[in-house]
């Protein structure tokens, strides 16, 4: 104690990160100041942990991490590895406001198993876990429920996710077929607001096709429409 204050550390891993001071010398004041440091010495870690998750999902997502690091950091970090999940896309209009991430987190951030991210600008990547039971007509719904967030900005907004995966290390491949959902339905199912992966049919296909094929195929198959198409997919 000096001059009438009580000081208390706060450590972050080891490393002294803050001084608490509590004025006065009873033994509540003291009592007090333990809790407080406390309480401030686990929101660090919870904020950490928050981060180190975030950026593993990241890492995750765009195949970064060899699978030794895979399984190491989701044991570090308290990840199950082996169950069902599913990655969703939302791309939004983040011009017109700034908040979607915190939208779409409301929405999911209590379940501690779900994990939200954003990527660039516009994309928000939502990793689901999955009950045994879950289908994908609950998948479906789970889009909807998303899309409804942005009522008012719908025609600027699109959902697409993948296939249902069983190991955390094939996130990825869900994040792909999420992407090429998202891609592919704006050429060919540009009505739709949400996609998914196992609905794409031929036009999965066509997508994977090199350019000179796929330029033919669409003059063959779509004739008038062809011009716009392309321009579409880039290929004008």
């Amino acid at each position: 104690m000096i001059n009438g204050c009580q000081f208390f550390k706060v450590f972050d891993d080891h490393q002294l990160e803050y001084v608490l001071l509590a004025y006065g010398d009873s033994e509540d004041v003291y009592m007090i100041g333990k809790i407080a440091s406390f309480q401030i010495q686990n929101l660090l870690v919870a904020y950490k942990e928050r981060f180190d998750k975030d950026n593993f999902i990241k890492n995750l997502l765009f195949d970064n991490l060899l699978l030794v690091d895979i399984y190491n950091r989701a044991k570090k970090l308290h990840i199950d590895i082996e169950v069902r999940r599913v990655v969703f896309i939302v791309e939004t209009n983040r011009e017109k406001d700034g908040n979607e991430l915190e939208k779409i987190r409301s929405l999911f951030g209590g379940k501690s198993k779900d994990f939200v991210t954003a990527v660039d600008e516009k994309n928000i990547i939502v990793v689901k876990e999955l009950a045994e039971n879950e289908t994908y007509d609950d998948l479906r719904k789970t889009a909807e429920v998303i899309l409804n967030l942005f009522r008012s900005e719908a025609d600027g907004v699109h959902i697409a996710y993948g296939t249902v995966i069983n190991e955390l290390k094939e996130v990825s491949r869900s994040y792909k077929e999420a992407r090429m959902a998202l891609d592919v339905g704006k050429i060919f199912f540009e009505e739709r607001n949400i996609i998914a992966y196992s609905q794409l049919g031929i036009g999965r296909l066509i997508y994977q096709l090199p350019i000179p094929l796929c330029k033919m195929f669409i003059k063959e198959i779509f004739d008038g429409k062809s011009t716009i198409l392309m321009k579409k997919y880039y290929l004008l």
